[in-house]
């Protein structure tokens, strides 16, 4: 292979959803890790480790301001802790490299609008990870819902009941000042989401959550966790289409993590995520035989054995790679990543305030 073809990537923030980037690069056709970048040393551990024989070469440094200035790279991937997104991107921004950088954007939308200013003044591309939408059931769903195969949409409903959050490093995940609380943190792939398959923009939010079960019991230096672990948000757009999410994060056990349910004037899609299936129910007219159809949408072994996004990681590489070389576009701005973190903070000031948002309240 060309050095031509191949793109050299830096890592900043090597946890565990650094770890699944390395994994998925490891089978992106063309990508190099040359550089690494955690201020914690057993982190960087972890990165060695899933580098493998790959390691032999690869620097290490304290943080991003060093990886910037070492020149090695082309891309960066963030993946740093959520409230440190900012003053990562800074020196990357400075340093006129590719950008992919995890969600959520930032904390709060004082930052996401700042990073959307920084990130549009770019001449390279500059990617918000929202894996989500790569899973290839739910990009088939989302691909025949806008197709029109049930008609004009009308209702969209998502539901995630899953795992509580992982234990992370410093536990900086356990309060909402580092996170942006839970519906940033983990519902701003929803939020996403909702707005690529609706089409347009959000006018309201209503949020009804708690934390409920996980972590009631938790004391971080004398300090209780302030995460939501289940809600309920509706959220109206501006096309008259409404949305629901249904979070449960004490529902491991469910056969399927997320289910996603589209309904239009002519029929209803369903997708069942991992389970893969794609479930199309056409509208019949009352008493008359359903004719339901049901199929499942493979993916490939290898992307899914390298990470825990259902594959979803390994597809969204291929297209970002595709976007560092000029040979395709960037799908997911930081205009989406701003307006997926501005839908979930006004999910949290609703369910904090008990009432309904409007986003024109936070300037949208």
């Amino acid at each position: 292979m060309s050095l031509v073809e191949q793109v050299r990537y830096g890592l900043v923030g090597t946890g565990m959803m650094g770890v699944e980037h390395l994994q998925n690069l490891a089978i992106t056709p063309g990508a190099v890790v040359t550089a690494i970048a955690d201020p914690v040393g057993h982190s960087l551990g972890w990165a060695r480790a899933a580098l493998g024989a790959r390691a032999d070469g690869v620097q290490a440094f304290d943080d991003a301001a060093a990886l910037a200035r070492s020149g090695l790279v082309d891309a960066v991937i963030v993946a740093s802790p959520n409230y440190t997104h900012r003053a990562v991107l800074e020196p990357l921004f400075d340093a006129d490299v590719a950008i992919l950088c995890e969600k959520p954007l930032a904390t709060t939308i004082e930052d996401a609008r700042w990073i959307v200013d920084r990130a549009e003044a770019m001449s390279k591309p500059f990617w918000t990870a929202m894996e989500y939408r790569y899973m290839p059931p739910a990009a088939e769903f989302i691909a025949q819902v806008r197709s029109g195969r049930i008609g004009q949409l009308r209702m969209l409903s998502i539901r995630e009941h899953r795992f509580p959050f992982l234990v992370k490093v410093g536990d900086w995940n356990r309060f909402s000042r580092n996170t942006g609380g839970t519906m940033v943190e983990k519902c701003c792939h929803f939020f996403d989401l909702m707005r690529l398959i609706v089409g347009a923009e959000a006018v309201r939010v209503y949020c009804s959550g708690a934390m409920d079960v996980n972590h009631v019991d938790e004391r971080y230096a004398g300090e209780r966790p302030d995460i939501i672990d289940n809600s309920y948000t509706v959220v109206d757009f501006a096309n008259g289409v409404r949305a629901m999410l249904d979070l449960a994060m004490f529902a491991e056990g469910a056969e399927n993590q997320e289910e996603i349910s589209a309904v239009g004037d002519a029929a209803r899609l369903d997708v069942l995520i991992p389970e893969g299936a794609l479930v199309f129910s056409p509208r019949t007219g009352f008493g008359n035989a359903k004719r339901v159809e049901r199929r499942v949408v493979e993916v490939d072994k290898a992307a899914l054995d390298a990470g825990s996004h259902h594959g979803s990681t390994f597809y969204q590489h291929q297209k970002f790679i595709a976007a560092v070389r000029g040979e395709g576009a960037v799908e997911v701005t930081a205009t989406d990543g701003l307006m997926a973190v501005a839908i979930g903070t006004a999910a949290e000031i609703s369910a904090r305030e008990r009432r309904v948002v409007e986003m024109r309240e936070l300037g949208f």
